[in-house]
């Protein structure tokens, strides 16, 4: 059997001694006269004043249990009601403390000192700082009898207790629910990245950094987290959300920071800013990877400090929020290209979680499907259903290689929209599914052709562009959009040459890669040049 080991703090009014302490109870004393519990140490805390009340405690200690070791530790205390101090005296002495929970049972006296005290003691012990168990002491019914009175246990591994770890299971259960929509999703690993996610929205305060394509669902989990963070009364304010991209210029910095009154012309009155509207709440900086210099270095030093100053001003402001940024962009990447602030980078890239597009979740179209008939119900108060062989056809092309989803679940959910607004009498048929089908076809064919051109007029002149073949379109095209996101010319060879360089016994992928550019009077120097435009 292990050793009993209380540890307490010496009740300055409770503990009381003088001549009359035999026909009163006292806690300290009587946790040691308890029948059923031998304690075979004594950690007593106490402040240097009541040193001669410990003296007398620890005396009758000995007399009343000759088997407990007492030991003595005085606590620097100027104000036992002090939240900060007795907490940081505390907290040294648990530190400090030669913790032996495989052989020693730790038993925390919670019965004496002030409620300060109690409150601390059991935050130590909750968080495992103190490895041991809670004891409460309680008087015999006639208090003046000289009794011990009883004692009780509580121990607060919950895991323990299966009626809260069933509640508490629970909980998780319907948080995860809350951030899928209530979308009964079958991806494994979706499932998985969704269960981390709320572990760490509810213990953390830390920026969210999610990652993924356009479309992935980003903007939809930021607001779920801020509405799941709301109703466990963990923040206060608001939730406001800003698509980076969309900040231009000098706006820019007065949308986000504010301005004061004629900070510039036209600010005929001041603007707080949507920092400012999200203090105490959740700020959504969606496609944070498109701010400025400027705003990277303000927005910095807003996370460290929760302090900047408006535009105009030279008095700080303070707003205090959680920040969750979302980018379709590799960060690290932009990094390297001097498009993002690597110390901005490091204090976001905390918890950083890349969301799937709909490609890779197949086992979720049906779910999603469902879900956003669901939503069409409730919008419009009348349900659209699919045939059998429609629905078959629609997820069938769904989860094919012949769909896209370039805009991920954007494109899925407008397919819905479109195919239950065309759905003679409320049923969707295999018709308007074949014609919704050709009609997303056009739609990725076009926004793919408009791609290319886009990415071939950053670099070459509209003339140049008319003399090439289509074939020379398509792959110039795609060297261009791997040299854009590339550190050195170097880099961007192995990444395009990956699988022929395997075929051959040297390789010298830089020099493959310039020629390349070459026949079309391109230049590494002009890419990595038109790119920072």
């Amino acid at each position: 059997m292990a050793d009993n080991i209380a540890i307490g703090v010496l009740g300055s009014t409770l503990d009381r001694g003088g001549p009359e302490r035999w026909t009163q109870w006292r806690p300290s004393v009587a946790l040691c006269r308890q029948e059923d519990l031998l304690i075979k140490r004594f950690e007593l805390l106490t402040e240097t004043r009541f040193r001669r009340l410990a003296d007398e405690v620890i005396a009758d200690l000995r007399t009343v249990s000759p088997e407990t070791e007492v030991r003595l530790h005085t606590l620097a205390l100027d104000d036992p009601w002090d939240f900060e101090e007795v907490y940081g005296a505390l907290h040294d002495f648990a530190r400090a403390y030669p913790f032996r929970p495989d052989e020693e049972n730790y038993l925390v006296h919670m019965t004496t000192g002030t409620h300060v005290v109690q409150i601390c003691l059991f935050l130590l012990t909750e968080s495992r700082d103190i490895p041991g168990r809670l004891i409460q002491t309680s008087p015999p019914r006639r208090r003046n009898d000289g009794g011990p009175g009883s004692c009780t246990i509580i121990d607060l591994d919950l895991s323990k207790y299966d009626r809260l770890a069933s509640r508490f299971h629970r909980a998780q259960r319907e948080g995860l629910s809350f951030l899928k929509s209530g979308i009964d999703t079958r991806n494994a690993e979706f499932n998985r990245l969704i269960e981390r996610i709320e572990q760490v929205a509810i213990a953390s305060t830390a920026p969210l950094l999610f990652t993924g394509p356009t479309g992935a669902g980003k903007s939809q989990l930021a607001r779920r987290i801020y509405e799941l963070k709301r109703t466990r009364r963990q923040v206060e304010g608001a939730f406001v959300e800003v698509n980076c991209a969309t900040l231009r210029g000098d706006a820019a910095m007065s949308a986000l920071f504010g301005h004061v009154r004629g900070a510039f012309t036209g600010a005929v009155q001041a603007r707080p800013g949507l920092l400012r509207a999200a203090d105490h709440g959740v700020l959504f900086l969606d496609e944070i990877g498109e701010l400025g210099a400027d705003e990277q270095a303000m927005l910095l030093r807003a996370l460290e400090e929760k302090a900047f100053l408006p535009v105009g001003s030279d008095r700080e402001v303070r707003s205090d929020f959680q920040l969750i940024a979302g980018t379709n962009r590799d960060l690290a990447v932009a990094v390297t290209a001097g498009r993002f602030r690597d110390d901005l980078l490091a204090r976001i890239n905390l918890w950083t979680f890349r969301l799937p597009g709909l490609r890779e979740r197949a086992e979720d179209l049906e779910p999603n499907l469902d879900y956003e008939l669901d939503q069409w119900a409730a919008r419009h108060g009348s349900r659209v259903t699919f045939n059998k062989e429609a629905r078959a056809a629609f997820l069938r092309f769904a989860a094919s290689t012949e769909a896209k989803w370039t805009a991920n679940f954007r494109d899925f959910n407008a397919a819905i929209i479109r195919m239950a607004t065309l759905a003679p009498g409320g049923r969707v048929t295999t018709a308007v599914v074949e014609d919704e089908i050709a009609r997303l076809h056009a739609q990725w064919n076009a926004a793919a052709g408009d791609q290319i051109e886009d990415r071939l007029r950053r670099f070459l002149a509209p003339d140049r562009i008319t003399t090439l073949d289509r074939f020379d379109r398509v792959q110039l095209a795609e060297v261009l959009r791997v040299c854009s996101a590339a550190a050195s010319l170097s880099d961007a060879g192995r990444t395009l040459f990956s699988v022929s360089r395997e075929r051959r016994t040297t390789s010298n992928d830089a020099d493959r890669l310039r020629k390349y550019l070459a026949r079309f009077g391109l230049t590494w120097s002009e890419i990595v040049e038109r790119r920072r435009g």
